[in-house]
């Protein structure tokens, strides 16, 4: 059975159940402040389990995207190695909320297992959670009763609280869950150990398919269980695991999911699976995560050297370092598979092929500078094996390479191995700890429950409408993190605070007691679909009712950046074409920066083009046109623009400005009059095929243009006031021009001079003609005149020193010769000599330079250099 027909059949047998079926939401999570990446089929539905909202239909079903390389779910190291881990898979799930329980997920799990896809009953095993005394929780025997009737009671296992007991998170709804699991082992592996032997115990051919999570509980701060008011589901199957059982192999790679992609990767790097075990390693690696990286592109994550890009950076240089180190591939290459991978999943995820000229850009950039970063990697680690004395490279000195250049661990071990020397392993790995503890400790928020005041069934934002209405506070809780201190989390029963989100900051503003107490909100946040509102303190009381009131100012300049990258948008398809999309963007009061597709640098012309075009729209005062509340379709069929990478609801919110329509859930002037002026501070590039603009509008312009005016009158004070500046300065320039060639001139005269007289200076060390000396000449000079002296020689040695500004400089010739015969290093000597004057440098074995910030440490270097020739 074809993994497309595995997918359809799953679905139309939930639909059959009366399941909604939804699209699978974004892999990357751009709202979410406790996660980076749906690690989970859940995910999308946190907001309904945890009952701060309501779905339409209590019943869903879907094939969720999702990516599991960090935090407590992180399967990357495993990933290529065995056969059933992934970084990006796909999980097939059914949920209800509040709706049907234990008896019918186990009685439709069972029936599609073995009637639709009629998997062997003997091949089947599932568990049951056994209890655990620490949280007073009995055995799930409501689930081994229904178990029973279906599967033998030998085939029903007892599993602990780390197999069987589903939670969230540390906080959050949990339960009892029931795992299926498949052994598709051979039947004389059967006869010898009993497949219920071998249930978790990460036996490649006896695994978890499918998980059945009974969410009863909530797990409050103080560890303590208590029931929720409703009952839900939530399974999880795996997709590939599913398919290597249907499609009787034994291996996730083996099914069609891989095997377009792996013969792709030996096609193209000339490579053949099945006789090396590191190069099947490395075409499995490669084939998982270049799909891993090209959802994640489509769903608008690029590679970056920050939080959800820098995961995604760091996997895609992981299959590059497989490829580049068994594959033998010095060249980009990867971006060749995503047309395998858009024909094979496009029309199941349509983002891919929408998104496929960008996805290919973006990840040949990466390799390309990845590459490069190796070849420096591999440089620096020469010098690093140069500089060790001894058998065992310092951990330090590795994770220097690993941290700061990016340059693989188990490449420098690799390396290492074959130049016979050793890794101090327990160093890198100390150094490697200290930095995760720092970062954990930097980023580690301890949350306390919540202190609910008024039961409210979901929170209403009017602040489209307003900036200031009386609230009351329904719920409150305390965090507490070294990077904030102490914060209070408040949720209202209605609130004109707008939550970040969008690209939009949340806004600021205060609550207002009726005698007078302020408490002032400093940030506003979206969490699990509560608007949280961030204080350093609570009122003294927290009953009755509140004005709660925003920051008018901050808003009315956000809202004016905002509704510039509408205007923005519009302006790039216009200017440049309807290929341009948007790809992000940060909305502030004090600026705005606008990210979007394009694949040729915007000339100076096009982006005064853009602005003039943005500015005439602010100058005919477009009125604000929006609609909320419509079918999402409907918004679409009207011209509105979606942006991949959004989660978008059933309901939808549009904004247009004459001809420019967007969704959107930001807040806009009620007209771009308000705007006052938008003028572009800077464009350049941020990714392969990723543009970006920075913006200013309203005050901040005003100031901008105030400060320019100033600026030009001093300039022009400057030059006595004449008439023309810019000709006075082109005059200037002109001047020193001609004065610099004089200079330059007459250095090298001075140098021609010199020549002769330090021709004369050379002395013989051991066959060898040595000059070691201080010059009062420049970089330039200097090269040329070691140069000089050296031609027509084969045997010369020559250090010159010099002081400029301040700084130490060193300059180090070799004549090849020289080099070749007593096996002598330019690039060496500097370095080692460079420690006299507090500095560093390189170059060629023939000539290297390095500078310094200690001149005093000139004479030392000279006096030590003869050491390499004695």
């Amino acid at each position: 059975m074809k993994s497309q027909e595995v997918r359809k059949q799953f679905l139309d047998f939930f639909e059959s159940k009366k399941h909604t079926i939804v699209p699978s939401a974004p892999m990357v999570l751009k709202d979410d402040p406790t996660l980076m990446f749906t690690n989970a089929g859940m995910v999308p539905f946190k907001e309904y389990f945890l009952g701060n909202a309501t779905p339409k239909n209590a019943r869903l079903s879907d094939t969720q995207k999702c990516l599991r390389v960090s935090g407590k779910h992180n399967d990357l190291e495993e990933v290529g190695k065995d056969t059933y881990h992934h970084t990006m898979f796909e999980m097939l799930g059914n949920w209800s909320f509040g709706d049907y329980f234990k008896e019918e997920a186990i009685s439709w799990a069972w029936e599609f297992l073995t009637e639709v896809v009629k998997i062997d009953k003997d091949s089947l095993y599932v568990s049951v959670f056994e209890g655990d005394k620490e949280d007073g929780l009995d055995r799930d025997q409501e689930a081994f009763d229904i178990w029973k009737q279906r599967i033998d009671e030998d085939r029903i296992i007892d599993g602990n609280k780390k197999d069987n007991f589903w939670e969230m998170g540390a906080q959050g709804p949990c339960g009892p869950c029931s795992e299926i699991h498949v052994d598709i082992r051979s039947a004389e592996e059967k006869a010898k150990v009993d497949g219920k032997t071998l249930i978790n115990m990460d036996h490649p051919h006896v695994v978890e398919i499918w998980n059945l999570v009974f969410m009863q509980y909530n797990r409050l701060a103080d560890g303590s269980l208590v029931k929720l008011p409703n009952q839900h589901v939530d399974t999880g199957m795996g997709f590939e695991r599913l398919c290597m059982v249907l499609q009787g192999v034994q291996s996730n790679y083996d099914t069609d999911v891989f095997t377009p992609l792996m013969s792709e990767i030996e096609t193209i790097t000339n490579s053949k699976c099945g006789n090396d075990e590191e190069i099947d390693i490395a075409v499995r690696v490669i084939a998982d995560h270049v799909r891993a990286v090209s959802f994640s592109i489509a769903d608008g994550q690029l590679p970056s050297n920050t939080g959800a890009g820098y995961v995604i950076r760091r996997i895609l240089r992981r299959a590059i370092r497989y490829g580049f180190t068994f594959l033998d591939t010095k060249e980009p290459f990867i971006y060749k598979l995503v047309a395998t991978l858009v024909k094979q999943m496009g029309d199941a995820f349509p983002e891919l092929k929408s998104q496929k000229n960008l996805i290919t850009n973006v990840i040949r950039e990466e390799e390309a500078s990845f590459l490069r970063t190796l070849d420096k990697g591999l440089l620096l680690l020469d010098n690093v094996i140069a500089a060790t004395k001894g058998d065992t490279v310092s951990g330090d000195k590795a994770f220097e390479l690993y941290d700061t250049y990016g340059f693989p661990i188990d490449l420098t071990a690799l390396i290492l191995s074959e130049k016979n020397l050793k890794l101090d392993e327990k160093g890198f790995e100390a150094a490697l700890k200290e930095q995760k503890d720092r970062s954990r400790a930097a980023t580690k928020v301890e949350t306390d429950d919540w202190n609910i005041l008024h039961e409210d069934a979901e929170e209403e934002f009017v602040g489209y409408d307003t900036l200031e209405t009386p609230v009351k506070i329904t719920r409150y809780r305390k965090t507490e993190s070294k990077k904030d201190g102490e914060l209070y989390q408040l949720v209202f029963n209605l609130t004109p605070f707008y939550p970040e989100g969008g690209g939009q900051v949340g806004d600021k503003g205060y609550l207002e007691t009726p005698n007078g107490e302020v408490v002032y909100i400093i940030d506003t946040k979206k969490e699990n679909n509560l608007i949280i509102h961030l204080a350093k303190n609570l009122p003294r009381s927290t009953d009755g009712t509140f004005k709660a009131v925003v920051d008018a100012k901050q808003r009315s300049r956000t809202a004016a950046n905002h509704t510039a990258t509408h205007l923005l948008h519009q302006g790039l398809r216009k200017v440049l074409g309807t290929h341009v999309e948007q790809k992000g963007s940060m909305v502030h009061s004090g600026n705005l920066r606008f990210d979007f597709a394009h694949f040729s640098k915007v000339t100076k012309e096009e982006l005064k083009e853009v602005e003039d075009f943005v500015n005439a729209r602010i100058r005919e005062n477009l009125s604000l046109e929006e609609q909320r509340g419509i079918p999402y379709d409907q918004a679409v069929q009207e011209g509105a623009i979606a942006l991949f990478g959004e989660k978008y609801g059933d309901a939808v919110r549009t904004i247009r400005f004459g001809k420019s329509m967007e969704l959107c859930g930001g807040t806009h002037v009620p007209s771009t009059g308000e705007i006052w002026h938008c003028k572009i501070t800077s464009e350049g590039a941020v990714a392969s095929g990723i543009r970006r603009i920075e913006a200013i509008t309203s005050d901040a312009a005003k100031d901008y243009f105030t400060s320019e005016t100033e600026a030009y009158n001093n300039v022009k004070a400057t030059l006595k006031n004449a008439q023309d500046p810019v000709k006075a300065i082109t005059n200037l320039l002109d001047e020193n021009t001609a004065l610099k060639k004089q200079v330059e001139a007459l250095i090298r005269e001075k140098a021609q001079n010199l020549s002769g007289d330090l021709a004369k200076e050379f002395t013989d060390i051991d066959g060898v003609d040595f000059l070691a000396k201080k010059v009062d000449l420049d970089a330039g000079a200097i090269k040329d005149l070691a140069f000089k002296l050296g031609e027509n020689k084969d045997n010369v040695f020559i250090l010159f020193a010099t002081e400029q500004d301040g700084k130490a400089l060193l300059s180090c010739y070799i004549s090849k010769e020289l080099v070749a015969s007593k096996k002598l290093n330019a690039g060496t000597v500097v370095r080692e000599l460079g420690k006299h004057i507090q500095g560093g440098g390189g170059g060629q074995p023939f000539f290297a330079t390095a500078g310094g910030k200690n001149p005093a440490g000139i004479d030392a270097a000279i006096a030590e250099v003869k050491n390499y020739l004695v």
